[in-house]
């Protein structure tokens, strides 16, 4: 009984929190509401029965949300049924010391027949109404951790699509440089190396600092610019601190891959990318300009899945706030990401 509750499986909510106190006090108005208009056998409303029915109900929902605040670390090292088991339990007790402390101040310190019909109704309603409430939180949770389960899944699913196209590419490179210059091809294998246990570890969707993530592209770049040399030139404008950022791991990494590979690539006297990071309103706002051919832009049909993939995972770590758009104009290609700032 003293392991201690993984947080994921307790499902009791936290009373210590003012929201959590709001919705108990909700719920129990309405709970008195709806009793008194039961009880009212004429059409006349009992304001009385409601005024005095609303301070019982309030102070028994109050006091029992007061003491499982206090004892929920104690019981989050319990495990979950002993923890629901004495939860349930205390708010019984609650409910009948209550019900004793009222019935004695309303009818002269002495409990008639009738006032015991009343306490048995009392601990009757508190068990079923306590019931209902935790059989509720439960199955929030479970739905919550079913959700969490879902989005861990997706987005790994999504991830594992994404792999960099210049594998091969960056094998032949090394395979190059073997004999001329071994310690430049070693360099060259141990930035791909980084890539790739970056790519492995994206089965988490923690964001990382935005400067990680540069990075990362910046070793990336190395190893394209050794394949493309001089028609490939890069111009970072960094407008932020890119350490007090943070950015779901290789974003940034694959959208400068589809710049280069469908829009550096196909001109022979290849071109700048022109990485603009920065934060305003809220926002991390990255723009990425490239140039294209004149016979238009590949990026459309080429590199689609992509694109898609990365939409799909910001939109499942940061929902509708986050959004991947392109647009093209004369001989130029732009990328748009947004989504929200997280420090």
């Amino acid at each position: 009984m003293s392991q201690e509750t993984d947080r994921d499986d307790f499902f009791l909510p936290d009373l210590c929190q003012a929201q959590s106190i709001l919705f108990l006090v909700l719920i129990a108005e309405l709970l008195v509401l709806v009793l008194v208009l039961f009880d009212t056998p004429s059409l006349r409303f009992d304001w009385t029965s409601l005024a005095l029915s609303s301070l019982f109900v309030q102070w028994l929902a109050l006091s029992s949300a007061a003491l499982l605040c206090n004892l929920r670390r104690w019981l989050m090292r319990l495990s979950v049924l002993w923890a629901t088991s004495i939860a349930y339990a205390l708010i019984l007790l609650i409910t009948l010391l209550y019900s004793v402390i009222a019935e004695m101040i309303l009818y002269d310190y002495e409990i008639t027949a009738d006032g015991w019909v009343r306490l048995i109704r009392n601990l009757v309603m508190g068990a079923i109404v306590s019931g209902i409430g935790f059989r509720y939180f439960y199955l929030t949770h479970q739905l919550g951790r079913q959700e969490q389960a879902e989005l861990t899944s997706r987005i790994q699913a999504l991830q594992s699509r994404i792999r960099p196209h210049f594998l091969f590419n960056s094998m032949s490179i090394i395979a190059s440089l073997i004999p001329i210059d071994p310690d430049l091809a070693e360099e060259v294998v141990e930035d791909l190396s980084v890539l790739f246990r970056a790519s492995l570890n994206q089965a988490t969707s923690e964001p990382v600092s935005l400067e990680d993530e540069i990075d990362l592209c910046r070793k990336y770049l190395h190893i394209e610019g050794l394949r493309l040399d001089d028609r490939l030139k890069v111009e970072w404008q960094v407008e932020v601190d890119p350490s007090d950022l943070r950015i779901p791991l290789l974003t940034l990494q694959p959208l400068l891959e589809n710049a280069i590979y469908h829009g550096i690539q196909p001109l022979p006297k290849g071109g700048t990318v022109t990485v603009n990071l920065r934060s305003e309103d809220g926002q991390v706002k990255i723009t990425i300009i490239n140039p294209v051919s004149d016979k238009g832009s590949s990026h459309a049909s080429g590199n689609r899945m992509a694109m898609e993939n990365i939409r799909n995972r910001m939109y499942v770590i940061y929902g509708p706030g986050a959004s991947l758009t392109t647009e093209t104009f004369e001989n130029g290609y732009i990328t748009r990401l947004i989504y929200p700032k997280i420090a």
